[in-house]
């Protein structure tokens, strides 16, 4: 009975051993926050949002400053016809030597018209930093989603670990009970063996379970940041999902942020053919310019030109590049739209997908619990009935086997449970530190777009840097 009391103290397989345990909800959060993978997209949203300012650098005016500098050396011959009264005869006068011409200006331009070029360009720029802020999301889903996963991997591979040096324990006293039953002469030198063997088996199970546990807490710390110590019970969370497949699927289709993604993947390919149609329209252009200029010739000591000037460009024929253009770009506006086609069939089958591995691990834990109940009712009997002559050595420790391997079982199944409605939810799309209420202060794109948009000067990026 002592035997089966120590294993059945086992039955709460994810308890927590702290007062300080860790739970999920801060392992995901710390997560959100310090997960250097997630950093590293926000990064590249960040990056995103400089190109609609980039775009929008087409509406401003340009404005250049030159200066030159030189030497030069010029020989001027000037005629002057016979003038009567004044000038009896024509005569020339030679005039040479260095100079050291200098300039220096200012140029503006202005483009007015460019065939909309400027306002679609900006209009896909801000397309794809949208497609990017949902790329994020979908970064944020599966980092989360790895979050929770490797979060239930520790806390069964733990509790895996303490199942089996319990077995070992449990192991090593039957073989001390056989030994000394062999020596009244109640057993054989066979169920000592038989005993001997399974300590033997139970210690390598022992073992491997140490290796996966230090390569799970090794997953933990690459994705949480830091140490996994005593993990709290984890809790499913189906009541954020759809409570019906078909709503699932429906939610999964509008809210995943890969099809959102893709559907602004095809905006900004549309706008990218208008881009290329605005090469087929006249460029009109307001330049100014400002030039002084210092000994530009031998005779001319100073000279200043302002000149202010409207310049139109009609594009004729330039090779049929812009008109390949258009039709490429025509050609990913329809690649871009069976994508979008591609991408809602996939999370269609990922939905139903993980909404089928909710359901069976459900039921693994219903049945691993019944296995478990069984299975310690069956050790009981079996020790009992060996007692008494009715069973073997070999009888009880396969008993002790089975139930082990249930508690094992229950183990996997919870991890399951858990991990599977955390899949659901990121299959539909809500898998986001909004949802899960998370302690953390939430990343807002918004925040670094409207600091940069409208940025007309400056290299420093709003950290500081």
């Amino acid at each position: 009975m002592r035997i089966i009391a120590a294993i059945a103290g086992l039955a709460v397989v994810f308890a927590a051993h702290s007062g300080h345990a860790e739970t999920m909800q801060s392992a995901l959060a710390k997560a959100y926050e310090n997960n250097p993978q997630l950093n590293a997209q926000r990064a590249i949203v960040r990056q995103t949002d400089e190109s609609v300012a980039q775009a929008l650098s087409g509406y401003r005016p340009q404005i250049s400053a030159n200066a030159s500098v030189g030497r030069q050396h010029s020989e001027t011959t000037e005629l002057f016809p016979a003038i009567p009264g004044i000038l009896p005869h024509s005569a020339s006068i030679e005039i040479q030597g260095p100079t050291t011409p200098r300039s220096v200006g200012v140029t503006g331009t202005q483009t007015l018209f460019n065939g909309f070029q400027t306002g679609n360009r900006t209009r896909a720029a801000e397309g794809q930093v949208s497609s990017a802020r949902e790329t994020l999301r979908v970064m944020e889903q599966s980092v989360l989603l790895a979050a929770a996963t490797v979060y239930m991997d520790v806390a069964r591979d733990a509790a895996n670990l303490e199942v089996q040096q319990n077995n070992v324990r449990v192991l090593q006293q039957t073989l001390k009970d056989t030994r000394n039953r062999f020596n009244f002469g109640e057993v054989t030198q066979t169920d000592v063996a038989q005993a001997e063997a399974q300590v033997a088996s139970g210690e390598a199970s022992m073992h491997s379970a140490e290796a996966t546990l230090m390569g799970t807490r090794a997953n933990y710390r690459r994705i949480i940041g830091i140490e996994p110590n005593s993990l709290a019970p984890a809790s499913p969370v189906d009541n954020l999902s759809p409570p019906v497949l078909d709503r699932a699927v429906a939610v999964g289709q509008v809210e995943n942020p890969s099809v959102t993604a893709a559907m602004f993947g095809v905006d900004v390919a549309t706008l990218q053919v208008r881009i290329a149609e605005g090469a087929l329209y006249p460029t009109v252009t307001l330049q100014g310019n400002v030039q002084q200029q210092y000994d530009a010739n031998i005779t001319t000591p100073k000279l200043l030109t302002e000149t202010a000037s409207i310049n139109l460009s009609v594009p004729i024929y330039q090779g049929g590049a812009e008109y390949s253009a258009i039709r490429q770009n025509k050609e990913n506006v329809g690649q871009q739209r069976l994508n979008v086609d591609q991408v809602r069939d996939q999370v269609r089958a990922n939905v139903i997908q993980a909404w089928g591995q909710l359901d069976a691990a459900k039921a693994q834990v219903e049945a691993a619990r019944r296995q478990g109940a069984a299975s310690e009712i069956a050790l009981t009997g079996v020790r009992n009935e060996a007692g008494v002559g009715q069973r073997t050595t070999l009888d009880v420790l396969n008993a002790q086997q089975a139930l082990v391997n249930a508690r094992v079982n229950l183990l996997v199944a919870q991890h399951d449970r858990v991990v599977a409605s955390y899949g659901l939810l990121s299959a539909v799309g809500r898998l986001s530190a909004q949802v899960l209420k998370l302690p953390v202060s939430v990343y807002d794109p918004m925040v670094h777009y409207q600091q940069v948009r409208d940025a007309w000067f400056g290299v420093r990026i709003p950290d500081g840097r």
